[in-house]
């Protein structure tokens, strides 16, 4: 699971990106951590459709 700490960290590269730019590293890690947000993410909402039940 991506902590709130990552999230704060992706929110605040993507708004200095678009104020500013980001550095090589800063592109490099930005892109690491929204990889990890989707692995978290797909893993979250497949675990959720798999406790779906359909009922007749």
């Amino acid at each position: 699971m991506v902590g709130q700490e990552k999230l704060d960290r992706i929110n605040y590269l993507a708004k200095k990106s678009k104020a500013e730019g980001l550095t090589e590293a800063e592109k490099l890690e930005q892109k690491q951590l929204r990889e990890e947000y989707l692995v978290a993410f797909r893993e979250s909402f497949r675990k959720q459709l798999d406790n779906i039940e359909i009922v007749d």
